[in-house]
Order: C-alpha cells, then structure tokens, then sequence
C-alpha cells in the first residue's frame, strides 16, 4: 500500500486538475467572450455561470493543495519556475472574482467598468495558465524561443476556453446570444486545434524519452487512437457547429461535449509524455513524494473530502441545469 501511495496522490492531482481546466475553463472563456456581447447580452452571460464559477475552482485548489503536501520538492521547483505566471493568474482569478460581485450593484455608470475588470481578468488567469503549460513543456527556461511558445500557448489556451464557453452558452442560451455563440465557437475552435497540435509537436522534441515513448513501435500504433479520436472530435464539432450556424438546432449539447473530449484526450497524451517525471526528465513522482505514513494521513483526509466536492459538484449542476435567466441579487 506504501509504495501505491505516491501514484495514488499522482493520480488524484492530474484528476483534479483536468477537472478544473474543463470546468472553470468554460466559465474563465464565458468572461473572455463579454467583451464582445452587446451589453443587454451581458447579464445572461455572466448568470450562465453564477451558480458555478466559485465552486469550479476548488479544484484548482485542490489539485495544488495535493502538489503542496504530496510532493513537496516538486511544488518548490514548479511553483519556483512559474513565480511571475502564478503570480498573474491569481491577480486575474481576484479581479474577476471582485468584479463578479460588484458589477451587479453598481451604478449604470460604473458596470461597464466591472464588465472590463471580469473580461480583464478572464483573460489574465486563461492566458497566465497556457503561459506556465509552455514553459512547464519547456524545463523552466526563459529563452527567447521559449517564451515565445509560451505566449502561443498562452493565446492558445484562451482559444481553448473560449471555445469551452461559447459551447456553453450554446446550452444555456436561446436567440441572438445563441447565434453569437455558434460563431464564437466556430472561431476559437481553430485556434485551439493549432494550440493543441503545437503542444504535442513540441513535447516529444524536448525529450528523447518522450519522442520513443511516442514513436518507437510498438507504442505507435496502439497510441495512434488519442491523435485520431482528436481529429475526429474537431471535425464533428466543426462541421455540428456549421449545422446550428445554418439553423438546424439539434444536439446543441454535442459541440460542449466535443470540446470537452479535445481537452481530456490533450490532456491523456500529455500525462503519458510526462509519466513518471513531475519535472520534465528532472524529477520523478515517487523521488518527490512525501514519507509514506504522512501519505497515509492525508488519504484519509481526501477520502473524506474528493467525495464530498463531487457530490456538491453533480448536486450544483444538477438544481441549476437548464437555460440561464437574467442575473439578479434583488
């Protein structure tokens, strides 16, 4: 049991994490897309994703959490290289939570001020989180080729949850909204496709064991399923989204469900590249792990609450499904 511990807890990380890039993804892309709705369309945006966004990014902190007590030598060297992004995201992750709440009472004359603090800070935390998966990919190193993938990664991912928001509002919309939805996803959907293929380029070439890991046969053929199934999802919910462009509104919910499985299967091929270092071919999981009888201790302690977040997680989503209405706090 000792020695499963430490990939036990590797496990629960990347379980949380995913969790969180999928679901605070979409209500981080929501807040990038506000900038370009019309201000009556505004308030239905944000109310698409009142009931959920706070609670969305407990999986930040517990993916980070896990990092902190699970593996305490790869957190110091992690958090250490991506001190300036980490940084950023959280100032973008308070901006937004502020102007959440203060848009909604301030006077008309102010909102639009709050509206650009919530768009401002979207932006921010999407892109200071591509910014840290470049250089994550890339060993810390703040070259100029470096930095420079980075920042399109860091473009990249904002695509990303743009495209995870406008499929969104595909579900909790109807009209005009709706119709500005479908081209907001039809043009974020390719730049994330570019974002994604950029990312699994770059990865194998940063590493000789990644590149067998992916190349040597016979690993090839039976990994070709994670690139075609990804192929396969960015076509289906490209040409489904041409469909609602062209007022068939059937299977709204397919293009959500196809950005979804981009991000899952992205996210499948990168654990595998990386598997078992937590820093790229530096440190592996069980080397950063903590003793196994604090290990111990803090299973017990996520077998009590991983439960409970879920169930608070499907029982939210459940009580707030359907089509959002106009938020109000009257």
């Amino acid at each position: 049991m000792n020695d499963l511990l430490p990939l036990i807890f590797l496990g629960l990380m990347a379980f949380a994490m995913l969790i969180y890039v999928v679901l605070d993804g979409y209500d981080l892309g929501v807040g990038i897309l506000l900038r370009r709705a019309q201000d009556s369309e505004k308030d239905r945006m944000i109310s698409s994703i009142g009931p959920f966004w706070d609670a969305n990014e407990t999986w930040l902190v517990l993916g980070v959490g896990i990092l902190l007590v699970a593996f305490p030598v790869a957190h110091g060297i992690i958090l250490g290289g991506l001190y300036l992004p980490v940084t950023f995201m959280l100032i973008g992750l308070i901006l937004r939570g502020v102007a959440f709440d203060f848009r909604v009472k301030a006077h008309a004359n102010h909102k639009h001020l709050w509206n650009k603090a919530f768009y401002g800070g979207s932006l921010l935390a999407a892109f200071s989180q591509g910014f840290m998966l470049g250089i994550y990919i890339l060993g810390f190193e703040y070259t100029l080729s470096h930095t420079i993938f980075a920042i399109f990664i860091g473009l990249s991912l904002v695509a990303g949850y743009a495209l995870l928001g406008a499929c969104w509002l595909l579900l909790k919309t109807e009209g005009k909204l709706f119709r500005r939805a479908v081209r907001w996803a039809y043009g974020s959907l390719w730049l994330t496709g570019l974002g994604i293929a950029a990312v699994s380029i770059a990865t194998p070439l940063v590493s000789t064991r990644i590149y067998q890991k992916w190349f040597a046969l016979p690993e090839l053929l039976w990994l070709l399923p994670i690139p075609a199934l990804t192929a396969a999802c960015f076509f289906v919910c490209e040409r489904h989204l041409k469909k609602l462009s062209a007022g068939l509104h059937e299977k709204i919910w397919l293009p959500f469900t196809c950005a979804i499985s981009l991000f899952v299967l992205a996210f499948i091929g990168l654990g595998y590249s990386l598997f078992p270092y937590l820093v790229v071919d530096k440190l592996r999981y069980d080397q950063a792990a903590s003793a196994p009888e604090a290990l111990f201790i803090m299973f017990i302690g996520v077998a009590i609450t991983l439960p409970a977040i879920l169930f608070y997680t499907a029982y939210s989503y459940r009580v707030f499904w359907g089509k959002a209405t106009d938020l109000s706090y009257d």
